[in-house]
Formats: C-alpha cells, sequence, structure tokens
C-alpha cells in the first residue's frame, strides 16, 4: 500500500499461478474465491478469501495480491496469511501483519505496528511510533527516529542513523548499529553485539558472542554484559564513574582514576565523575579513553 493517490484510491487486483494460463487462472479465481472490494462509512475494504477450505493447493490454489493507493493521510489496518506486506509514503496509524511473509515500510510517519511469523523485517526513513516483530527474520532499519521497537526470535538486527528511544532484540542472531542517538537497549541471546557511534546511552547484553562499543558521548549511563571478549571505547577527558568486572581487566589511555584497580576488576571516578558505566564480561574486557 502507498500513499501516492490524489483524493481518490486505487485498488488493483493480481492473480497468478506459475504455468498457468490466464483462462484457468480466471475459472479457478470464480469457481473457488471471493473478491469483495467496497468502500462503507468512509473506510475502504479490499479482501480475497477462499470460499472454502482448499484441499488442493495445487489444483486450486492462486496467489492474490492487491496494490492499493491511497491518499498519504491514512489509517489502515492489513493482514496477510502467506504473503509480503510493502508500505510506503504514508502518514497516520498502520496496523498490518502477515503469517509468512516479509514487511517493508518506507517513508511512513505515525503508529506503525507491524508482525510477521515468518520473514525479515526492512524499516526505512519512519518516524514516531515504530513496533515491529518477526518470529523468524532479520531485521533492518535506517533513517529512522522516535520511539523505535524491534525483536525477533531469529534472526540478526542491523540498525543505522536511529535517533530516539530505540530498543532492538533478537534471540538468534548478531546485532551490529551504527550512528545511533539518544537511548538504545539491545540484547541478543545467540550472537556478537557490535557498536559505533553512538551517542547517547546504552544498555547492550549478549550471552553467545563477543561485544564492541564506540561511545562518541555518553548522556547518562553505559551497561554491557557479555560472555565473550568486550571492547569500549569512551571519550578521554571526560568524567564517569567506572564499575567493571572480568576475568581480566585491561585499559588504555585511562587518566585521572582514584578507586580500586586489580586484574579482574576497576571501580571509582575518573575526573569528576559523571555518567555510569557498567561492565561485565566472562573473559576479557578492555576500556580505552581516546
Amino acid at each position: 500500500m502507498s500513499g501516492d493517490a490524489g483524493t481518490e484510491a486505487v485498488v488493483e487486483v493480481f492473480v497468478s499461478k506459475n504455468n498457468w494460463s490466464a483462462e484457468k487462472i480466471k475459472e479457478t479465481l470464480e469457481e473457488n474465491y471471493t473478491i469483495d472490494i467496497r468502500v462503507e462509512g468512509g473506510k475502504l475494504y479490499a479482501e480475497a478469501k477462499a470460499k472454502s477450505k482448499i484441499l488442493n493447493w495445487n489444483q486450486a490454489g492462486l496467489s492474490i495480491s492487491f496494490k492499493i493507493s491511497v491518499p498519504k493521510q491514512v489509517n489502515s489496518h492489513l493482514q496477510t496469511s502467506g504473503g509480503s506486506i510493502h508500505m510506503n509514503n504514508l502518514s497516520g496509524s498502520q496496523d498490518f501483519k502477515t503469517s509468512g511473509g516479509s514487511l517493508t515500510v518506507e517513508n511512513i510517519s505515525g503508529s506503525i505496528v507491524g508482525k510477521t511469523s515468518g520473514g525479515s523485517i526492512t524499516v526505512t526513513n519512519a518516524n514516531d511510533n515504530i513496533d515491529l516483530k518477526t518470529s523468524g527474520g532479520s531485521i533492518t532499519a535506517k533513517d529512522c527516529s522516535g520511539e523505535i521497537t524491534l525483536k525477533t526470535s531469529g534472526g540478526s538486527v542491523k540498525l543505522n542513523n536511529l535517533d530516539g528511544i530505540i530498543d532492538a532484540s533478537t534471540s538468534g542472531g548478531s546485532i551490529t548499529a551504527n550512528n545511533i542517538r539518544g537511548e538504545l537497549k539491545t540484547k541478543t541471546s545467540g550472537g556478537s553485539v557490535k557498536l559505533d557511534e553512538i551517542s547517547g546511552s546504552v544498555d547492550a547484553h549478549t550471552s553467545g558472542g563477543s561485544m564492541n562499543v564506540e561511545m562518541l558521548s555518553v548522556d547518562e549511563y553505559v551497561k554491557l554484559s557479555n560472555s565473550g571478549n568486550l571492547n569500549l571505547t569512551l571519550p578521554a577527558d571526560k568524567g564517569y564513574h567506572l564499575k567493571v568486572k572480568a576475568n581480566k581487566v585491561e585499559t588504555s589511555g585511562l587518566k585521572d582514576f582514584r578507586g580500586n584497580m586489580s586484574n579482574n576488576s576497576l571501580e571509582g571516578t575518573v575526573g569528576n565523575g559523571g555518567p555510569d558505566i557498567e561492565v561485565k564480561s566472562s573473559l576479557r574486557a578492555n576500556l580505552s579513553f581516546r
């Protein structure tokens, strides 16, 4: 669905089946499906459904999709049992879900709530409130701002140029982020974490990989924990409250420190104090100040 129309909506229906003639597709469609497109009470309804349960998909199953062009300012509710959803150039409240396809969101502002049970998610240039979830695919988010929630149970998470309050998690993949501003909360149960050019506050956790975090500036806190090696880079000549525990703690560029330091712990104040820096690692933790 796209906000490319003027004042009137346009609905196009596409029906296909590999290696089938147009006549056979038309005959099967009329016999086994109902296509319902109507406007009631200022709302547009577009629905395709089988007249009865299809027992033999090879003989009666068709691929049916809608291309809907609407005015940019519109609210929507979309649902499909087995296909992808692509939305762009819209402003308003968008609620959509699919049981077996990908989600693509571009140039959307407002409330965005989307869910897929078996596909990837890509969101670009979206603003305000974003809540996207998948049970079995990767997530890519770029050039977005606002309150952003991204969750997957089985894929990687890639974030680039985001601004706001961000909660991104995966149960089975790596996390990479670049150029993030605001508050970032992220975790994975089975992959590495790499965060570059971060400005703000960070809470990051991984149970199954290494972690590399580069902070350009710190607002209130940095909280990191992992089960592998951990590297944290902080701006030098700033004040911090440090609390670091690991199998081995290493530092470079640390100055004006007051507190206690040993091979496996570091706790105290840098300069006049400042944001809380808490680090826990089961292997090596390396703090660099530059």
